[in-house]
């Protein structure tokens, strides 16, 4: 009896240092791994954040907004379709989900390319990460999450700092002054929406997502040239290499570190890492334009990405 008990005894005991053996391996692994991860979120957040550089450069030259970023899109698109063409097929499965997602991140980042050629780089991504507040919204309305006190102070500061931006003095009230402030704005808002909607679509493939979103983009762009009956630009050589290559080591790479990142790291880690971008934003506006932003655009600022944060650390 004492050498059955004795023998369990030492079973037991092997099996505990084996399991803490295993959770050392995993725990060394975890911790070397996780540098290459936060430094290729960082770098795809720094690379988002000055991306409005090459993108104004191309406008400068006659490729304008939408040709702009139809052609950047259509690289980005054929570069990876090696990984995100077999995957479509979820645009048959899930109709109506995956037609939101195209809808909602076709105009996120339409808008986006459209506010950083036009507007105050800083102004424009600051009025982006209001998206926060929308999503606090979205998600109390479409995915009847309850509005827990993070919710609420994130709530608070957005509108706060969307106020203290948009205030206009003549009218005496918030309101956008100007076309790139709206296409921010929404912008921002289409994010959110289809935040909502990869939520609830959870089942579908990343890759297919991305190569959705990716053919939404390309889409609202079509749609857009044809509606505004946009000429076409003249098709210099140095032009489209430089467009292509902006969708291939630019808009193909940035979002892949980003999922890469995102994917490979908790939330809450990687949705602050992810505010990087609004500081290569301000170095880079501050080093390559005369733009700058007033007293009261810093403020509301400041609010905004407190906002953000919280909404990534506590969220």
């Amino acid at each position: 009896m004492n050498s059955l008990f004795n023998r369990a005894i030492n079973n037991k005991a092997q099996i505990i240092r084996q399991a803490m053996e295993s959770n050392k391996i995993r725990n060394n692994t975890t911790s070397m791994v996780a540098p290459g991860i936060t430094w290729a979120l960082l770098l795809g957040a720094a690379m988002w954040g000055v991306s409005w550089y090459p993108m104004r450069l191309l406008d400068q030259a006659g490729l304008s907004g939408l040709w702009l970023t139809l052609l950047i899109y259509i690289a980005a698109m054929a570069a990876s379709l090696w990984k995100t063409g077999p995957q479509l097929r979820a645009l048959w499965q899930e109709p109506r989900q995956m037609l939101l997602l195209a809808l909602f991140a076709g105009w996120t980042n339409v808008a986006f390319v459209l506010a950083v050629l036009d507007g105050n780089i800083m102004r424009v991504l600051l009025l982006f990460y209001l998206s926060p507040l929308w999503a606090v919204i979205l998600g109390y309305i479409f995915l009847n999450e309850r509005l827990s006190p993070v919710s609420l102070v994130t709530l608070v500061l957005a509108m706060a700092g969307a106020v203290t931006m948009l205030w206009h003095p003549q009218m005496g009230a918030p309101w956008p002054s100007s076309a790139a402030d709206w296409l921010a704005i929404t912008s921002g808002m289409a994010f959110s929406a289809s935040n909502v909607v990869v939520r609830k679509a959870q089942h579908i493939n990343l890759a297919a997502k991305v190569g959705i979103s990716w053919l939404g983009v390309i889409a609202i762009a079509v749609t857009l040239i044809v509606w505004e009956q946009q000429a076409a630009p003249q098709w210099h050589a140095d032009i489209i290499i430089g467009a292509i290559a902006l969708g291939v080591l630019g808009i193909a790479v940035m979002t892949t570190l980003v999922q890469y990142g995102v994917t490979h790291m908790p939330i809450h880690r990687s949705a602050v890492i992810l505010l990087f971008e609004l500081v290569a934003g301000a170095i880079s506006q501050q080093l390559l334009t005369d733009e700058v932003l007033s007293m009261r655009e810093w403020v509301g600022g400041t609010a905004i990405i407190a906002a953000a944060y919280v909404s990534a650390k506590y969220g």
